[in-house]
């Protein structure tokens, strides 16, 4: 991974992942180069199509470079499917342009499995991080927060779960812009006493470091996520994922509701032309696009998933977030605080690691 202060981050962009299309990725492309002017780009997919929606962007393609190849990863591969694919696949190759040094972040809106078994097996894991973990960002009542782990592992121990504070806190300062972000462990209650042994185990490894540039909140309950209280908040991947397919439908069983209300009278319809404003920034806030731009944390390089149904503007704040972890040099954040925190852990947990 390149570790020196990129001033002109390079983003291998997977063309023909997700459901917008080609024509689509690129115009979000186009659109984050407007928002970053040194931003390059390095497009795996096939160099016809590309330089066809090129010639209608002038300002992208005095940027970018063409890598071709017609083999793309489809939605229903198995990641074994995809792994044999991984030197000749849009997303595959994208993922090597890492590797190779000639790109800093990849960015897809593929098969996420596919993705993140071919992201472990070309970048590894970073030294000190035993499992990589998927990172996103949620709406909360206040400002953002940072949720990991969303599916990439089902089954975590204590160290896996410090792992994730460690680089969930470094995300947070990076994305969220925060010196010291809080950083909680979900759990079913907020006592001490209350979880499993792992978790719990976390927690006073969590607690026995007081130099970390995070605040260890200690545990947080499902139902409070939302409150905005909390930062970071740390879980693995099974419950995880689950917490955020609960939010997402929550997210639309609420305004499905408002919707119904609204249609139920004429009344109820004035009151919809009242209140068009504040509902407009409902439905900003509660927007998936808005948020849009998952990480795998924890490799020897920058790969960002896109949502496969994400917008043009969606994908565009995807190609941003890889941007900023570049600039931002969340790599090694990440390395530099691990060691932190090995150097000065709990002497009695190290005896009994």
């Amino acid at each position: 991974m390149i570790t020196k202060t990129i001033s002109a981050p390079v983003v291998a962009l997977d063309v023909m992942g997700g459901d917008a299309g080609l024509d689509a990725v690129l115009t979000a492309a186009d659109m984050a180069s407007e928002r970053y002017p040194r931003l390059r780009f390095r497009l795996h997919g096939p160099a016809p199509r590309i330089a066809e929606a090129l010639a209608r962007m002038p300002r992208l393609a005095g940027r970018s470079e063409t890598v071709h190849t017609d083999d793309v990863v489809l939605g229903t591969d198995k990641p074994s499917q995809a792994l044999r694919r991984s030197r000749t696949s849009s997303m595959g190759m994208a993922i090597q342009s890492v590797k190779s040094g000639d790109a800093h972040a990849a960015v897809s809106a593929g098969n996420t499995g596919a993705l993140m078994a071919l992201s472990l097996f070309s970048l590894r894991t970073m030294a000190g991080i035993d499992r990589p973990a998927l990172a996103a960002l949620l709406p909360t009542l206040k400002n953002d927060c940072v949720v990991l782990d969303l599916g990439a592992n089902t089954e975590c121990d204590a160290e896996n779960l410090v792992q994730f504070s460690i680089m969930g806190a470094a995300f947070a300062r990076t994305v969220l812009g925060l010196d010291r972000p809080r950083v909680g462990l979900l759990n079913i209650g907020e006592e001490e006493l209350k979880g499993t042994e792992e978790i719990k185990e976390a927690a006073a490894l969590l607690r026995g470091v007081a130099d970390l540039p995070m605040q260890f909140e200690g545990f947080v309950e499902g139902d409070k996520i939302g409150k905005g209280d909390i930062d970071v908040i740390v879980t693995d991947g099974f419950s995880g994922n689950i917490a955020l397919k609960t939010a997402e439908g929550t997210a639309r069983l609420v305004t499905g509701l408002l919707a119904n209300a609204f249609r139920s009278s004429w009344l109820s319809q004035l009151g919809f032309l009242l209140s068009r404003g504040a509902l407009r920034a409902l439905k900003a806030h509660l927007d998936p696009n808005a948020h849009n731009g998952a990480v795998f944390l924890g490799l020897n390089g920058i790969v960002v998933k896109s949502h496969g149904s994400a917008n043009i503007q969606g994908i565009a704040n995807a190609i941003g977030v890889a941007h900023d972890l570049v600039v931002d040099n969340v790599g090694d954040r990440i390395s530099h605080d691990l060691a932190d925190f090995t150097a000065h852990r709990p002497q009695a947990a190290v005896a009994a690691s």
